[in-house]
Parts: C-alpha cells; structure tokens; sequence
C-alpha cells in the first residue's frame, strides 16, 4: 500500500490547562476524500489549523510523502502543497474572480500585472474542475451565488498546485442544486490525484462523496473507518456525540478495514 500524502501521529495540543487534541493520529491518502467530523469542539477546527501551521503543536509529528516534514507556519504548509479553504471562504465581494484567485500572489510581466495570464489560468482551472456556472472571470463575487462563490474558492485553493485541500463546511447553507455542484467539483478534486478533506456536519454529503472517514470526539480520533454502501448514518452519528458505536468496535484493529468491501452508491 503507498504511503499516505500527510499523515499526522501522534500530535497533542494544549490551550493553558485545556488539553483540544489527544494523541491524534490522521491520515490523508492521495486520490481519496477522507471526511473529518465531529460535534462541536471536538478539535477538528484545531487540527486543520495545526495542519495548516497556524497553531504550532506540543507533541507529535507530520509526515508528507513518507517523509518527517516540519510545519512551522502558513508558508511552510502551502510550500508542501496544502490549502484550507474555511467556512467564510476570505473573497473579496469587490473583486472580481481572477482577482479573488490570485489576491497576494499576483503575476507580473515587465512590472506590471500580467492579467491577460492571470485571466487564461482562472479559466483553465475552472474548467479542469468542471465549474460551469461561472459565466466569467471578470463577474465581481459580489454578484455571485453561494455556490459559485464556494466552487471560485476552492479554484483559487487548486490553482497553486496544492496536493492536499482543506474544505471547511463547503456546502453549509447552499441550496440543494449549488451543494450538488459543490460535491461535484469536490469529487472531481479526489479523481485528479489530491487529497482532500471534507468537514461537515451534513452526514448525507458525508456519505455522498467521501472515501473514508475519521470521526473526532472530546480531542481524540474515536473511529477510523472505510465508507461503503452498508455504512450507515446513524453509525456516524452515534460515533459523533458518544465516540462509540455498536456498529463500530474502536479495540478491533483491523477497525478501519472491517465494513464490507463491496461497492458504495455515490448518487445517495
């Protein structure tokens, strides 16, 4: 089995007295969507931050590509090739598309903006994700739906070559159409090779799109589990608010292996 793209062992972290991850053990494989989820305060949004090189951790270690690697800070993440986009997304409403993609990163020819370049790229990375419903490039965010505005922050996340994707809550509060083509564009990411992570509280998105996933509860990983048509809803959902499910043995250690390896319906 090829390594994992970022595997994370053993981190622990602490704010003062209180103790948000315990021992976390994750894992990202290339290729695949793996879901993280958890009640609130469970210490996702600590992970992906210490993932992401904002909180530096107390105890633990990264690895990317099978290889010891340090996170020190935004930079050194985004050197690796990982991106997060959070729930606010951080576009600019008065802003158009291609500035929103390469707002701080943009390119120069001569000294001056390179924005015949910029504009090509947008577009040509919109369309290696299937993104459809943005009519141009140059539409301010301000006049775009919520789905379009997820679909532009996730491009701009892809356009810098990442490996790994962060997706926080990319469908919260997007109607039933915009959240399928979200989940489209999530899935097209997984085909193309990256990793991605999915946070979300929607168990039925959870189920729809991802590969795997690694349920947090009280700062630990509770459960580590392959999705397959017999995983069920109720199972994640007793994972989330108790850590334990009797669909879900947490002292079985082939625990990640143990559902059927048949094949899982993708359309719901």
């Amino acid at each position: 089995m090829a390594s994992p793209l970022l595997e994370i062992r053993g981190i622990s972290k602490s704010f003062g007295a209180v103790r948000v991850l315990d021992n976390v053990n994750f894992r990202v494989n290339a290729g695949e969507v793996t879901a993280l989820i958890g009640d609130n305060g469970a210490g996702k949004s600590t992970l992906v931050k210490s993932i992401a090189g904002i909180h530096a951790v107390d105890s633990g270690s990264f690895h990317f590509d099978g290889q010891a690697v340090d996170i020190k800070g935004p930079r050194s993440a985004a050197a690796l090739g990982i991106e997060v986009v959070y729930q606010d997304l951080a576009l600019c409403e008065n802003l158009d598309v291609v500035q929103n993609m390469y707002l701080g990163r943009e390119l120069l020819a001569a000294g001056l903006l390179d924005k015949s370049t910029m504009e090509a790229r947008a577009r040509a990375t919109l369309a290696r994700l299937g993104v459809r419903t943005v009519k141009s490039v140059r539409q301010l965010v301000s006049s775009l739906s919520g789905g379009q505005r997820q679909t532009v922050a996730i491009a701009r996340a892809v356009l810098w070559e990442s490996r790994v994707v962060i997706l926080d809550e990319p469908t919260a509060a997007l109607g039933v159409a915009q959240t399928a083509q979200v989940l489209e564009v999530v899935r097209r990411l997984a085909a193309e090779g990256l990793g991605v992570v999915l946070i979300s509280h929607n168990m039925n998105d959870v189920l729809a799109v991802s590969d795997r996933v690694s349920v947090m509860y009280l700062g630990r990983i509770a459960a580590d589990l392959k999705v397959t048509a017999d995983t069920s809803r109720e199972t994640l959902v007793e994972l989330i608010t108790s850590g334990e499910s009797a669909g879900y043995q947490a002292d079985d250690p082939n625990r990640s292996e143990r559902w059927p390896n048949n094949e899982r319906n993708l359309s719901g």
